[in-house]
Formats: C-alpha cells, sequence, structure tokens
C-alpha cells in the first residue's frame, strides 16, 4: 500500500501521485512517482505493468500538487519520479522518466 492521491483534470484524465518505498539495494527514503492516465485504475495498471504489483491507493492523503501536475503533463510518457521529499529544506530534485528508476547501475570496469 502507498500513501498517495490523486487529481482529477477537467478533460476527465486524472493524475496519481504516490510515495513508494526505494527499490534500490540501501532502502533510503523513497520515491514520489506520478502519473497521468485516463482514470486512477488504468493509472494503478500502468505501474503494476512496470513490476510495482502491490501497489494500491487507498484515500487521497497527498494528492499531487499544481507543480506536479505541470511536470507530468508536459512529460511525453505521462509517468516521472523524483526522490520523495523527507522534510529537509533542500531545492527540489528534477523529475526523471519511470525508465531510469528501474535502471541499475553499471559497475565499473
Amino acid at each position: 500500500m502507498a500513501v498517495g492521491g490523486f487529481c482529477k483534470l477537467p478533460d476527465g484524465m486524472v493524475v496519481v501521485a504516490l510515495n513508494l518505498p526505494s527499490p534500490d539495494a540501501e532502502g533510503s527514503g523513497g520515491v514520489r512517482v506520478l502519473v497521468h492516465a485516463r482514470n486512477r485504475a488504468r493509472a494503478l495498471t500502468r505501474l503494476r505493468n512496470l513490476g510495482l504489483r502491490a501497489v494500491y491507493l487507498r484515500g487521497n492523503t497527498a494528492p499531487p500538487t499544481p507543480d506536479e501536475i505541470t511536470a507530468v503533463l508536459h512529460h511525453p510518457d505521462g509517468l516521472i519520479w523524483r526522490t520523495a521529499p523527507d522534510g529537509e529544506v533542500t531545492p527540489p530534485e528534477l523529475w526523471h522518466p519511470i525508465r531510469a528508476l528501474f535502471r541499475r547501475p553499471t559497475a565499473p570496469a
């Protein structure tokens, strides 16, 4: 289960935002994932198709901010992420395409 929320847009589409645990080996912190889709069910299906099988949205406790909505609407895939804020006052990280989340770092030769 993930903390998150959604926002319905005037055209009927939705933007879903989820805070998920980090997929890296250290497990430090988490990531904020944004999905633009026709409805909430389709947004979650897009994440499940990427291998995030245990993703559910219960309630609307952390909906996307206007800046987050703008970011995901301007991305061609409509599926982006960045590290989740942990309360520190640091400049926000840039958004990354979802492919970068699952890309494994290569070991130096």
